[in-house]
């Protein structure tokens, strides 16, 4: 079993950044890749970036220039994800998802960008 804890997110202006963190806990050794999703009002969960252990990086094409997905080095138990630029359209909740087997999942935090 992988546990994942997210932090950060919140509200935000059209144009700013917010970051977002997750914790992963238990059998973190079996990980191969985490990465983040967001699911907005009456859409589907998508991917926002991903990051395998071997630290390869894929991001969905509208985040693309403006997030950034990193990990810490030394636990390699947690993901960041820095959004810059933030659009309304951005607005959504974002989970944290881990590879392992299977996938696992965060309870999500919510983002939301004002314009």
């Amino acid at each position: 079993q992988v546990q994942l804890v997210e932090s950060g997110g919140g509200l935000v202006q059209a144009g700013g950044s917010l970051g977002l963190s997750c914790a992963a806990s238990g059998r973190i050794f079996s990980i191969n890749a985490m990465g983040w999703y967001c699911q907005a009002p009456g859409k589907q969960r998508e991917l926002v970036a991903l990051i395998t252990s071997g630290g390869s990086t894929n991001y969905a094409d509208s985040v693309k220039g403006r997030f950034t997905i990193s990990r810490d080095n030394n636990a390699k138990n947690t993901v960041y994800l820095q959004m810059n630029s933030l659009k309304p359209e951005d607005t959504a909740v974002y989970y944290c998802m881990a590879v392992a087997g299977r996938q696992y999942w965060g309870q999500g935090t919510q983002v939301t960008v004002s314009s």
